[in-house]
């Protein structure tokens, strides 16, 4: 495929869950741990797991509270990370565009 090349895909950004929580935050802003794990149909460690890799590539930032006694973790895109996505978009649509 001329004018492709496959290193333009975020390899962080690429697997399922991690691509769901990116596409989430990019309308969303902001998103708290159990409405992620229920809109992705995820476990807890699972989820865990994809937002530690998403947070330690600084594409997301973690911020953990408590609403009155419960602990609240929410998680919101990184400027790095919108134009990491961005950018993941871009390689995509190249990636369609060379099929037709």
């Amino acid at each position: 495929m001329p004018g492709f090349d496959i290193g333009r895909i975020d390899d962080v950004i690429h697997g399922r869950m991690r691509l769901g929580v990116m596409a989430y935050l990019a309308s969303a802003e902001v998103a708290d741990f159990n409405e992620l794990k229920a809109l992705l149909r995820a476990t807890q460690g699972n989820l865990s797991i994809h937002l530690r890799k998403l947070e330690d590539a600084g594409y997301i930032a973690i911020e953990k509270s408590f609403l009155g006694r419960k602990p609240l973790t929410q998680a919101r895109l990184t400027p790095a990370g919108r134009a990491a996505f961005l950018r993941y978009l871009t390689a995509m649509q190249q990636l369609v565009d060379t099929q037709g």
